[in-house]
């Protein structure tokens, strides 16, 4: 084998190794308590189950409790494809005009109104192929600021 080859192929070797060692540093909805873990860094948090039996993490982030609901799992409730960020305010009055507009402003964070009339929030994300533990925590940052920020725009707390 030629010089020009050999080096060609230790660098594929190099990059491959590379590859694995990033693959296995991700994190995706298959795994509920290597995200559980880095919700505890943003306030209590706990693993559950849903009323289908798919995990779920009760949490509480500045005194909000929230919740991550865990979709696309298979019959055994596992193997996930993604996560959904959820909070809501029973008893509090919000108009659908306030909820209109914290939409058409806001890029992250989907408010509705429930059945109740109550005000929900809500932050999906993709973790199909999974995301870096960096990445993850940055949107658990951005669903604290979210928070914030709906409560004191929406909510008036």
């Amino acid at each position: 084998m030629n010089h020009a080859l050999k080096k060609g192929a230790l660098a594929l070797a190099v990059l491959a190794s590379f590859a694995t060692a990033e693959a296995k540093d991700l994190i995706d909805a298959e795994d509920p308590q290597a995200i559980l873990e880095i919700a505890k860094g943003f306030g209590s948090a706990r693993l559950k189950k849903d009323s289908q039996g798919d995990p779920m993490i009760s949490g509480r982030i500045d005194g909000t409790r929230y919740g991550i609901y865990f979709y696309g799992c298979d019959n055994n409730h596992r193997h996930c494809d993604d996560i959904k960020f959820g909070a809501a305010w029973s008893g509090k009055k919000v108009t659908l005009k306030q909820v209109n507009n914290w939409n058409r402003t806001k890029r992250y964070g989907t408010a509705y109104l429930d059945n109740d009339g109550d005000p929900n929030l809500d932050m999906p994300v993709n973790l199909d192929y999974g995301v870096t533990v960096e990445n993850l925590e940055d949107d658990f940052s951005f669903w604290e600021k979210v928070l914030k920020a709906f409560k004191k725009e929406v909510l008036d707390i």
